[in-house]
């Protein structure tokens, strides 16, 4: 797998809705909204605490100096509002190392297309990387909302897997994109 060299301080991405930027820890109250409500983290067994919140934060933090990437702050760019995290991991998928799309929005954004927005800039910022062959998404097989940002990024089922989270076992769907195939779609007419 490659390894992408760590961003610069002044690193975004845009959209034309939201930018995403390096988490910090002056974050942590804002993206606690999102990972310490209980429904919007409903695949993770439920709300995380305030110390979990700012340890998730500097594991991104850790993310982007190993790995060059991580999980980045997701904010509305006509409020400035913390609205998320989204970005992309490294992660194991049973035997594999991939690349994943990841992506956490506050409830009170669901609905209006922003976390699509967000992984998809996401996704093509990977896909600028050297090396970068397929982008994943691991999805709890209950979590319906996730698929479907999943699959409205072109990604389809690859096979399905369990992850042993607070000590219970989940089954998860390995959704994946490849490179040819994203730009395929990228290519291709829209039609409605």
């Amino acid at each position: 797998m490659p390894q992408f060299p760590p961003p610069p301080p002044d690193f975004r991405l845009q959209t034309e809705r939201v930018e995403l930027r390096p988490l910090r820890d002056g974050d942590a109250a804002a993206l606690h909204a999102v990972l310490g409500d209980a429904e919007a983290m409903t695949a993770y067994e439920g709300a995380f605490s305030r110390a979990e919140t700012l340890a998730w934060i500097r594991r991104q933090r850790d993310r982007y100096l190993r790995d060059g990437t991580g999980l980045w702050a997701l904010v509305s760019r006509e409020t400035g509002e913390l609205l998320g995290d989204t970005g992309i991991t490294r992660q194991r998928i049973e035997e594999d190392e991939v690349w994943e799309v990841g992506y956490h929005l506050v409830r009170s954004a669901w609905g209006r297309g922003l976390a699509l927005e967000a992984a998809a800039r996401a996704v093509g910022w990977a896909f600028d990387q050297d090396g970068v062959d397929s982008v994943h998404a691991k999805v709890r097989d209950t979590n319906v909302r996730s698929m479907n940002v999943a699959i409205r990024l072109g990604m389809t089922v690859r096979r399905r897997f369990e992850v042993e989270y607070r000590g219970i076992r989940m089954p998860h769907l390995d959704f994946a994109v490849t490179r040819a195939e994203w730009s395929a779609a990228r290519q291709s007419p829209r039609t409605h």
